[in-house]
């Protein structure tokens, strides 16, 4: 296909759009879509532009021969593949909501990417995984064993080419040194409309304060639990009628859309860090 995607942060000023764009003329490049956002806070701008190109590339050379207008214009930059498609490590507990939609959408080719894996501290998800075709790790832990598990987890995502991890309703809080070496490439979906109703059984403490809306958080995986920068949050009306049942099918419902939308625009490289905040192109 030849389509490739820039993405770029830098200090905002003038002239940044008219070179990217005169880059890509001599280049016979032809933009395809193109997305900007100046932060009047931070003074940084933000730039995604998907486009093609007459013959095939390399994103390497790409990005060397654009080495020169990045350092002009103090540019954080990165080029992607478009047609790549992303390998996945899914990492769940015993709820297997979230994970069975990201499966079927990377079976369906909703999702534009493979699931190389799936890792869990539990056996339940293992049938699930089978009925995919997708290997399943079974990775038990402990508090004795925590390290060595999580250095398992790092050796699968070496070996399988990891590109993503995302942690669907794995619960388990992982090490900072895990966090680290994960930056940037690991989203989890939190079980409410951060901030609220942090820890176990949140449907139960929902309902005994009798909330009238409920919601998913996705976010980007940090060593401060559940404080990782957010990329998308949904939420859905209840009412003083709706038991606990009823709050856990709704927000089972709501976090498996939210995580499979998170997904899909980090994979669309639609998504550009901003401080503690994120900048995330529709």
């Amino acid at each position: 296909m030849n389509d490739y995607i820039l993405t770029l942060s830098c200090p905002d000023r003038i002239g940044i759009v008219h070179s990217v764009s005169g880059w890509l003329l001599n280049l016979h490049g032809n933009i395809v879509d193109a997305q900007q956002f100046g932060d009047v806070e931070t003074g940084r701008f933000f730039l995604r532009v998907h486009f093609h190109l007459p013959q095939p590339s390399d994103t390497q050379a790409l990005a060397q021969a654009f080495a020169g207008l990045a350092r002009r214009f103090d540019m954080d930059a990165h080029f992607h593949d478009a047609g790549r498609k992303a390998r996945l490590l899914i990492l769940v507990s015993r709820q297997a909501h979230c994970l069975n939609d990201l499966l079927f959408r990377a079976r369906s080719a909703d999702l534009p990417a493979e699931v190389a894996a799936v890792a869990s501290n539990h056996n339940d998800c293992a049938g699930l995984a089978a009925a995919y075709e997708t290997p399943f790790h079974h990775l038990p832990v402990t508090p004795e064993t925590r390290a060595r598990q999580e250095s398992d987890i790092l050796a699968l995502v070496r070996r399988e080419r990891i590109d993503l991890v995302v942690l669907a309703r794995y619960m388990q809080i992982l090490s900072p040194d895990l966090c680290a070496a994960l930056a940037g490439k690991a989203i989890n979906i939190h079980h409410s409309f951060l901030p609220g109703f942090k820890g176990a059984r949140p449907y139960h403490q929902a309902h005994a304060r009798g909330v009238k809306i409920i919601g998913a958080t996705a976010h980007y995986v940090t060593s401060d639990l559940d404080e990782g920068p957010i990329i998308e949050q949904d939420v859905q009306r209840v009412d003083h009628a709706s038991s606990v049942q009823d709050l856990a099918r709704v927000g089972s419902d709501i976090e498996s859309q939210v995580l499979a939308r998170a997904v899909r625009r980090h994979l669309e490289h639609r998504i550009l860090p901003n401080g503690m905040r994120t900048v995330v192109f529709r």
